[in-house]
């Protein structure tokens, strides 16, 4: 493994993101790759990937390309309303020449595959999908009353979890208002937001002198696991309007754990169709803190459907998100853009 020095900004922000990508970029063009049968991009980083595909295009050597598509800038720029037409518009057409210069492509959803098709003009033949695999072991030896109080939940609190980034995507001012709601109700419902993102400081700001919210750090692995399981329910909580810009890689997570999840996200969502694909939570409209706290009293009196939908997620989560499977698949692409490169070469196609 090789490492290369690269500007990680303090506070996240859009253009300190594209300045890290940039940085990052810039280090891989002059660095030393060796020779290569297969490289593999992942994006994000988009803008790195691009660069390392400028570089691949000047070389006299050219290996097989994998690119590893975890989100699609130019649908996420359309759907949270950031940015022009004009500049929607232009991260079309890079991410498109990026995604269609290279050998193949592995999405994590069928959704982004038929984006990548359909709005990015990639071959639907140079498309795999391979879903994310869950990291979460979860350990049944945890003291789930030892680690409530050590996070400050009383027994009777019905802890509703968020974990994972605190961006635009997650809309997370509804948590707020759902927390605010359960103060003024005398709720036993109460909201955790584990975790750090660019919207984290405007989240805090806005949640003060609300009781029924608390904000914790990023946690070590085995503390997180240990946060997951301790919580009654998991919240997956989005923008309306996001509908195929992302996966939430804390569904994974989430499912493994056999609690029940909840989401506030679209109808037509790639989450809400997970969901139910898994059986293994609730989906509820977006930016509608009322519904919010009601299904998490609702949840919390019915323990039988909770445990149903909790069991459901982690059957799947075993059956379609393992590690293994996963590391299987992804070895047999990369075995096959390499082979399909060699193939190419002989007969004087590429």
């Amino acid at each position: 493994m090789k490492r290369l020095r690269q500007y990680i900004p303090g506070t996240p922000t859009t253009m300190r993101r594209m300045h890290l990508e940039l940085s990052f970029g810039a280090r891989l063009l002059f660095a030393r790759w060796g020779n290569p049968d297969v490289v593999l991009m992942v994006t994000p980083a988009l803008f790195s990937s691009a660069l390392a595909l400028l570089r691949l295009r000047l070389s006299r050597r050219r290996p097989a390309i994998g690119i590893w598509v975890q989100d699609i800038y130019s649908r996420g720029l359309e759907e949270i309303r950031q940015g022009s037409s004009t500049l929607v518009s232009m991260m079309r057409r890079l991410e498109g020449l990026v995604l269609r210069s290279a050998t193949g492509v592995c999405v994590i959803h069928e959704r982004f595959r038929d984006y990548a098709v359909t709005g990015l003009g990639v071959r639907n033949q140079d498309v795999v999908v391979i879903r994310n695999w869950t990291h979460i072991a979860v350990e049944s030896s945890i003291d789930r009353s030892a680690v409530r109080e050590r996070l400050g939940w009383a027994d009777h609190d019905v802890v509703v979890l968020h974990a994972g980034n605190m961006g635009a995507k997650q809309g997370l001012e509804n948590v707020v208002r759902a927390a605010a709601i359960s103060d003024q109700s005398r709720s036993r419902v109460r909201f955790a937001l584990l975790g750090d993102g660019n919207q984290r400081r405007h989240i805090e700001d806005i949640a003060q002198g609300i009781n029924r919210i608390q904000f914790i750090d990023p946690l070590p692995d085995d503390e997180f696991e240990a946060a997951l399981s301790a919580a009654d329910m998991l919240l997956v909580n989005e923008l309306p309007g996001l509908r195929e810009t992302a996966v939430p890689s804390k569904l994974t997570s989430y499912f493994a754990t056999g609690l029940p999840v909840v989401a506030a996200t679209d109808v037509n969502s790639t989450t809400a169709g997970e969901l139910a694909k898994s059986r293994g939570g609730v989906r509820i409209e977006p930016d509608n803190p009322s519904a919010l706290v009601q299904i998490a009293e609702t949840l919390a009196a019915d323990q039988e459907l909770s445990q149903a939908l909790g069991h459901a997620g982690r059957m799947y989560a075993t059956n379609y998100l393992s590690e293994d499977a996963a590391i299987l698949a992804h070895g047999a692409w990369l075995h096959s853009l390499r082979a399909s490169k060699n193939t190419a070469s002989s007969t004087g196609l590429k």
